[in-house]
C-alpha cells in the first residue's frame, strides 16, 4: 500500500478534518447513552453534558462544510484512523475526570484508550464504587471499539466507498482486508449487524442464567469487543456460577472468529466456512491448551470439571485477548502459565473482535518458514505457499514478515523504556504483552487480581501508546510519525 496519495497530491488536510469531525459527532452521540443511564440511575448528568457539548463544538467546527475535494487515499487513511482514536480517546475520557471517578487525567486517559482498543487493563484498584454511568461508558467503548470506531461511522453515515476502503484497511485487524458486498458501507452495516445481533443474544442468556440486565450489559460489552472491563471487582468470578463461564466462555471463542464466517453461514457458504483453514488452527490451539492447563492444574482444584471449566474459561479470554477472570491463574503452576503467555501473543482470527498477532499471521508465518527451509534444501524446486486454498501473492508474504519485524522492533523498544520503572521482569514484561495484544491483565504486579495503578503516568501513556499500536496493527500509529506523511510532495523530493 503506498504511502503517497494519488498522482503526488498532498495531504487533503480539509477531508482528514471533516471526516474526524463526523467521528466526533458521532461520539457524542453514543454518549447520550451513558447519559440516559445517568438519569435512569439518579446521578449527575452534567459529565456528560459537557462533553457532549465540547464534542459538537469541535465536531462542528471540523465536519461543518464537506470540501471540495473528498478523496481519501492510503496516506489519508493510516492519518485519520490514528488521529480519530487519539481524539476519541480523549475526549471520552472527559466525563471520568469531571465526575471525579477518575481524577487524574493521564489515568482517565489510559483507562479510555483501554476501552477504545478492547485492552481491558484497568488502573482502578476497585470498580463497584464507580457510578452506573461511568461503569456503562467504560464498558460500552469495548462494543463501540470491537469492530472498529470507524467502521462503525462507515455503517451509519454515508461514506465515499470508493475510498472508504482505505479506512478499513487500516483499521480492521488481520493481515487483509476484503469486502463482503459491492459496497464498502454495506459490508461495514453487515459486520455490525451480526455484532449487533450476537451481543443481544448474550445478554438474553445471561439474564436467563439469572444475572441482572445492567450487569448482563457490561459484560455482554466486554465480551462482544473481548475488552473485558467488568462492574465486578472480581471481575466474572464473582459470581462463581458456572452457566455464567460456559456461556461468556463460548461467546469469547465466538467473538474471536473472523466475522465473514458468520456472513458466509447467513448466505449458506458452508463449504467456505468449514474449510477455513484458520477457523481449524484457532480451535485446534483452544482445544490443545485447553487439555494441556486442565491436566497440569487439576490438582489444584476439587474435580477434573472445575479444573476443565477454569482452564477453558481463560483459555477462552487470554486467546482473544478478552482478559475476564474467573480465578487467579497467577497462582497455577509456570507450564499453565507459560501456555496462557504464548495465547497472549498468538490472539485470535483475523476479521474478529481479538487482538495478538492473529492466528492467520502466525499460519503465514510459519508456512513461509519451512517453505523457506526446503527452498534451501531443494533451490531449484519450483514450489508456493498456499493459504485458505489460494496461493498466497508476494506482496501479502512480506506484509506478514513486515508486520513481525515492526512488531518486535516496538516491543523491545518499549520494553527497554517500561523497564526504568524497575519493576520485575515477569510485571515489566507481561503488562506490555498483555497491553501491546489487547489483553488486559498480565503476570505478578498486572495479574488478573492486580492493576496498572502503579505505574507512573508517563509509563502509562506509553502503555497507551502501545495498546493503539496494537489494536491498529502497528503501521497506521508509526506512520503518522513519518515526516514523509505530512510533507508536501515538493519538500519529499527536495529531501
Amino acid at each position: 500500500m503506498t504511502l503517497c496519495s494519488k498522482g503526488g497530491e498532498e495531504l487533503n488536510f480539509r477531508m482528514i478534518g471533516y471526516v474526524l469531525g463526523r467521528i466526533l459527532l458521532t461520539e457524542a452521540a453514543l454518549l447520550v447513552l451513558p447519559l440516559l443511564v445517568a438519569a435512569l440511575y439518579g446521578e449527575p448528568v452534567m459529565p456528560f453534558v459537557i462533553t457532549i457539548g465540547a464534542l459538537l463544538l469541535a465536531g462542528i467546527l471540523l465536519g461543518l462544510r464537506r470540501p471540495a475535494r473528498t478523496t481519501l487515499y492510503a496516506r489519508e487513511g493510516f492519518v485519520v484512523v490514528s488521529l480519530a482514536w487519539i481524539f476519541l480517546s480523549a475526549f471520552g475520557a472527559l466525563p471520568f475526570v469531571i465526575s471525579g471517578d477518575i481524577p487524574n487525567y493521564i489515568d482517565a486517559f489510559f483507562e479510555t484508550v483501554s476501552g477504545f482498543t478492547t485492552t481491558g487493563a484497568s488502573i482502578l484498584t476497585a470498580v463497584e464504587p464507580l457510578r452506573y454511568s461511568s461503569l456503562f461508558w467504560r464498558s460500552f467503548t469495548h462494543w463501540v471499539g470491537g469492530m472498529g470506531v470507524l467502521v462503525f461511522v462507515m455503517a451509519i453515515l454515508p461514506m465515499n466507498d470508493g475510498h472508504g476502503m482505505h479506512i478499513m484497511r487500516a483499521e480492521v485487524p488481520g493481515p487483509s482486508v476484503g469486502k463482503l458486498v459491492s459496497r464498502m458501507s454495506d459490508t461495514a452495516k453487515i459486520l455490525y449487524g451480526i455484532y449487533f445481533f450476537m451481543t443481544v443474544l448474550l445478554i438474553v442468556l445471561l439474564m436467563a442464567g439469572g444475572m441482572p440486565l445492567f450487569d448482563s450489559c457490561i459484560h455482554a460489552f466486554g465480551t462482544a469487543g473481548t475488552g473485558g472491563f467488568s462492574s465486578r471487582n472480581l471481575s466474572v468470578g464473582a459470581y462463581n456460577n458456572a452457566y455464567f463461564d460456559v456461556v461468556l466462555g463460548i461467546f469469547m471463542l465466538l467473538f474471536g472468529v473472523n466475522f465473514n464466517l458468520y456472513y458466509f453461514l447467513l448466505i449458506r457458504k458452508f463449504r467456505d466456512v468449514f474449510s477455513s483453514e484458520e477457523l481449524r488452527a484457532y480451535l485446534l490451539i483452544v482445544t490443545t491448551a485447553v487439555v494441556a492447563i486442565t491436566v497440569n492444574i487439576v490438582h489444584m482444584y476439587d474435580s477434573v470439571w472445575t479444573s476443565l471449566r477454569h482452564a477453558f474459561f481463560q483459555v477462552s479470554t487470554i486467546i482473544t485477548t478478552t482478559g475476564y477472570a474467573t480465578t487467579d491463574f497467577n497462582l497455577w503452576p509456570s507450564f499453565s502459565k507459560s501456555i496462557l503467555v504464548v495465547l497472549m501473543f498468538i490472539g485470535a482470527c483475523a476479521g474478529s473482535t481479538g487482538g495478538g498477532m492473529k492466528v492467520a499471521r502466525i499460519i503465514i508465518f510459519a508456512k513461509t518458514s519451512f517453505h523457506d527451509m526446503r527452498r534451501m534444501l531443494h533451490p531449484n524446486a519450483v514450489s508456493t505457499v498456499r493459504f485458505e486454498g489460494k496461493t498466497l501473492p508476494d506482496k501479502e508474504v512480506r506484509s506478514v514478515h513486515l508486520y513481525l519485524t515492526m512488531y518486535v522492533f516496538v516491543f523491545v523498544v518499549s520494553l527497554l523504556l517500561l523497564s526504568l520503572e524497575g519493576f520485575d521482569l515477569i510485571t515489566t514484561f507481561t503488562a506490555l504483552t498483555a497491553c501491546i495484544n489487547n489483553i488486559g491483565p498480565g503476570l505478578e504486579m498486572v495479574g488478573p487480581m492486580g492493576n496498572y495503578a502503579a505505574f507512573s503516568g508517563w509509563s502509562k501513556l506509553l502503555l497507551s501508546f502501545n495498546m493503539l499500536v496494537g489494536r491498529l496493527e502497528i503501521f497506521p500509529m508509526l506512520l503518522v510519525f513519518a515526516p514523509s506523511v505530512w510533507l508536501r510532495p515538493h519538500t519529499r523530493k527536495r529531501n
